[in-house]
């Protein structure tokens, strides 16, 4: 025993004698290259080698001292590399306007495998190609590993299950259906993690998530965001999750009952996140059982009624989020359920799309730390408190679109030194009301909306000292003042401003082009002079309807616009060629202006980037002084859905490449010009076609047989179509912000001109009145079996009305008045029960005029046959009799004589009968005798039938 002590002894003397020796020799192998290890700097060499860097993010992989490189961590002792950080910027959280900086992209190679004392791992916000690597999972000593929002696709591989060490592991997807799982089992072997995160995995298929979820005892963390879940569970036996405080559900499909559910019984819980989820029923009392709660969000569920009363007992809660569940209940009893003991605590309240009524309370203990109020879009009525003044850690106050009345004045806003957000529009009966001198304390306040509250008539000058504001809705505010000319240096900031639907006048400021505003809306205002150059951000303006004048700018400025609408002014001159330009160009309305002179071919040139229309939708110049032949300008539109060139002086032919080069067409106007030619065969290809006006122009020749082609006019019509989205072409931040040009579409239907708003996108409609037009009527046109609206009147079309007009079951207005059409009216004209407008009148037709249905309630009926002197019955007052003046019509002959010889025919025959009868003795005798056998017969067999049934019973 003492010889091996003695050489243990022996041993341990060596170790100690030759570990410095060994280090430094380590030392000195790790530092002789700069401070990291060779094999390590060629691992990461080669990664670089198979990604792209658009962003340059790793400009500082350079040199031999690999450690000092951008996102590389290396321990200080051994020289290995245990951490690489590598986010992008794809997915930081930026207002929309800011550009993302561009991430990594590529793929990820396996020389990370290099890496072996790997222990953080991020590669988080990038824009990879490909699957996620399953090598991954050969990386056993990771920690942590964050691949979200990194653009893979494909199946979550398994072997990451073999990383048993990991504690933090992010895999959110860019959306629900690129990256995938059909089974987390694997998860469960992952026993230390601490934390999950997998939204927008698709995980549909799985069905026992809950279960694996369970075998990890140490998580903390869990976020299954929009998943596509399906399924869940009312309990969990043997709960392990005891330690879990986040919980984020939020934007499944579960459809089922809120409670029972398996996370009420997670009392560690301090966030709960099920939004958007399909949960319904009554709030639960499970609620109150959550007393470690600090954020809970319930919203977009279906949830009915008053919060429960025991939401007393959550004393540590600060932020509750309710939006757009149906409590139906008194606000201030919502105020009085929430929790007393948490009252200090609390800083968002988010209650907006709940259908609350009654008033706010009129006092109110101040809540000391809340940061965020939103009650918008609810039934609350009376005045705005004061006690709403008093909440100076408020951030965000949220009123909007309620039934709020009174004045607001400086008491209501003096002490909210924090305020951020102003939402208080779409309440009619609120006036705002502040002194001249009045400056207000929120001068970091980037967000006021004020939508037609009552802010006028002059203009408001407290706007001046709040130069941080991004997004300014001051519209339908009944301003009627002229602008002052500090507020364009003020708003200069402004990237969102409406000012729409007031009374404001002056001229717009050379200086706008200076500002950094990407949404204008000053339409419906009294604005003149000329248009000044324009910011150079702008993406969509609207300066309809004022009053401003002279030729348009000949440099805009700003060449990213998307829309453009300056209808309802007195603008002048020509079209500038820049328009050729605006490569992202999608709406164009210029229409009832002064613009005179042909539209520039911009000398295009298809091979061109340079000039360009193929992302335009919407383009309207209507009721202009524009001449010359139909725009080739338009032949690289392919894109158009809606092209308005009504009441013009465009002349010549209509030609025939535009069933070729605007294949996407849905609107096509072109009335009251001087077009001429026949109607090219070639139009009907476009079979999205839905609304064709070619009235009042000199168009001759036949209505083309090959009608058919129109196919969408011969389908119901799709309300969530692409010509709805040409008509409602959206440039604000939210739907109020909307270009509402729709109001500038009118439309010739009824007998009348109308301006139609979003209806329009259901109308179907052929206008081909006041031309020149000769033929028939084409057989073919009964197959547009969706159209709401037929004009062929004022031309010379003859020959008859098509027999089976009855099958365009969707018309709502028919004229077919002033032409030379003849024989009878269909009476299959009586079936069109949508009908309310119908014109016949001065045609060449005759015969009785069809009764029933809706023909019998039309308007002033004898107008519609005036002119028709061969015509008959009601309403007019001639009478279709025989031995009138009138005529009857063949049909009706017809029928008539048929039940005539039929009444004849049987009365003689009866006559014949008779006449045997009584003058023949053989006749009578034959008669009675065949009567009396026929009677002695049928008496036997009933007797002999009735004796056998008696002998059965």
């Amino acid at each position: 025993m003492d010889v091996f002590r003695c050489i243990h002894v022996l041993i341990a003397l060596a170790l100690l004698l030759f570990t410095p020796i060994i280090s430094n020799e380590a030392s000195a192998n790790a530092n002789s290259t700069g401070g990291c290890i060779p094999s390590e700097r060629s691992a990461l060499i080669s990664f670089k080698s198979g990604l792209l860097d658009p962003g340059n993010l790793l400009s500082s992989w350079e040199g031999d001292d690999c450690c000092q490189w951008n996102g590389v961590w290396c321990n200080n002792e051994t020289g290995h590399i245990v951490e690489l950080n590598l986010p992008g910027g794809s997915c930081n959280i930026l207002p929309p306007w800011v550009p993302l900086e561009p991430g990594l992209g590529g793929s990820i190679g396996p020389s990370l495998l290099g890496l072996k004392q790997l222990e953080h791992l991020d590669l988080s916000c990038n824009n990879f190609s490909g699957t996620l690597p399953e090598f991954l999972g050969s990386l056993h000593n990771l920690r942590s590993l964050d691949l979200s929002w990194s653009t893979f696709v494909g199946t979550v591989p398994p072997q990451l299950g073999n990383l048993s060490n990991l504690r933090y592991f992010s895999l959110g997807s860019n959306d629900n259906s690129s990256l995938y799982s059909t089974d987390v089992s694997w998860l469960s072997r992952l026993s230390s993690l601490e934390h999950l995160d997998m939204s927008l995995v698709n995980l549909s298929a799985v069905v026992d998530w809950v279960s694996v979820v369970n075998k990890l005892p140490s998580l903390r963390f869990l976020r299954l965001f929009g998943c596509q879940l399906s399924s869940t569970v009312d309990s969990v036996p043997n709960n392990n999750l005891t330690s879990l405080e986040t919980l984020d559900l939020s934007l499944n499909n579960f459809n089922k009952r809120i409670a029972p559910n398996w996370f009420w019984d997670l009392t560690s819980l301090k966030l709960l996140d099920i939004s958007d989820s399909g949960f319904y029923g009554p709030f639960p009392n499970e609620i109150g059982n959550m007393t470690s709660i600090v954020d809970i969000d319930l919203s977009g569920n279906n949830l009915v009624g008053m919060i429960p009363f025991n939401l007393k007992n959550l004393c540590n809660l600060e932020k509750f989020n309710v939006a757009g569940t149906n409590i139906n209940g008194n606000i201030t009893e919502i105020f009085n359920r929430l929790p007393r003991c948490s009252w200090n605590k609390l800083q968002v309240l988010f209650l907006p799309d709940c259908n609350l009524t009654g008033s706010l309370p009129t006092t109110l203990e101040p809540l000391s730390n809340l940061s965020m109020l939103e009650l918008g879009n609810n039934n609350i009525t009376g005045p705005i408190p004061l006690w709403i003044g008093e909440l100076s850690n408020l951030t965000m106050l949220g009123l909007s679109s309620n039934n709020l009345d009174g004045v607001i004045h400086e008491g209501h806003l003096s002490g909210l030194e924090s305020l951020d957000l102003l939402i208080l529009s779409d309440n009619n009966h609120i006036a705002i009301k502040v002194n001249s001198t009045w400056v207000p304390p929120f001068k970091q306040i980037t967000d006021i909306e004020l939508r037609s509250c009552q802010l006028g008539p002059k203009f408001p000058t407290w706007l001046r000292y709040l130069t941080d504001v991004y997004n300014l809705d001051i519209s339908n505010t009944s301003i009627s003042d002229k602008v002052p000319d500090w507020f364009w240096k003020a708003a200069s900031s402004v990237t969102h401003l409406n000012m729409r639907n007031n009374q404001i006048a002056g001229a717009l400021p050379s200086t706008l082009e200076y500002m950094r505003t990407i949404v204008m809306d000053l339409s419906s205002n009294k604005f003149s002079g000329p248009i000044p150059k324009l910011p150079v951000s702008l993406t969509s303006l609207d300066f309809s309807k004022n009053n401003l004048s002279g030729p348009l700018p000949s440099d805009i400025g700003a060449s990213a616009l998307v829309s453009l609408v300056l209808y309802g002014n007195s603008l002048s001159g020509s079209i500038p060629s820049y328009l050729c330009k605006m490569q992202s160009l999608e709406l164009l309305d210029i229409s009832r202006n002064k613009i005179t002179g042909p539209i520039s071919d911009c000398a295009i040139d298809s091979s061109s980037a340079n000039y360009t229309c193929t992302n335009i939708i919407n383009i309207s110049l209507r009721k202009n002084n524009l001449s010359g032949q139909f725009p080739s300008f338009f032949k690289n539109c392919k894109n158009l859905v809606f092209l308005d060139l009504a009441e013009n002086q465009f002349s010549g032919t209509l030609p025939a490449w535009i069933g070729e080069k605007l294949p996407s067409l849905v609107f096509l106007r072109l009335r009251s010009n001087s077009f001429s030619g026949h109607i090219p065969i070639e139009l009907t290809s476009l079979a999205g076609l839905q609304y064709l006006d070619l009235a009042h122009n000199n168009f001759s020749g036949c209505i083309p047989n090959s009608l058919a082609k129109f196919h969408r006019m011969t389908l119901e019509q799709d309300k969530e179509d692409r010509f709805s989205g040409a008509i409602r072409h959206g440039i604000g931040i939210n739907d109020n912000d909307m270009v509402n040009y729709i109001e500038n579409i009118s439309v010739v239907t009824k007998g009348q001109e109308r301006l139609y708003t979003g209806e329009i996108v259901y109308m179907v409609n052929i206008d081909l009145s006041s031309n020149n037009l000769t033929g028939e009527i084409p057989e073919e046109i009964i197959s547009l079996v969706a159209l709401t609206n037929l004009n062929l009147s004022w031309n010379s079309l003859s020959g008859q009305i098509p027999e089976k007009i009855g099958s365009l079951s969707q018309l709502e207005s028919l004229d077919l008045s002033h032409n030379v059409l003849s024989g009878g009216i269909p009476s299959s004209i009586a079936s069109l029960t949508y009908l309310s407008h119908m014109n016949l009148s001065y045609n060449n037709l005759s015969g009785r005029i069809p009764a029933g249905n809706q023909l019998d309630i039309l308007e002033d009926p004898a107008s519609m046959y005036v002119g028709n002197i061969d015509l008959c019955g009601h309403p007019l007052p001639n009478n279709c009799s025989i031995n009138g003046d009138t005529k009857i019509e063949r049909d009706d002959l017809v029928n008539m004589s048929f039940h005539f010889s039929m009444i004849i025919g049987f009365m003689v025959g009866l006559l014949l009968v008779f006449y045997f009868m009584l003058f023949s003795r053989r006749w009578r005798n034959t008669c009675f005798v065949f009567v009396d056998g026929l009677y002695d017969r049928t008496y036997v067999q009933v007797a002999v039938t009735c004796r056998r049934l008696w002998r059965r019973n």
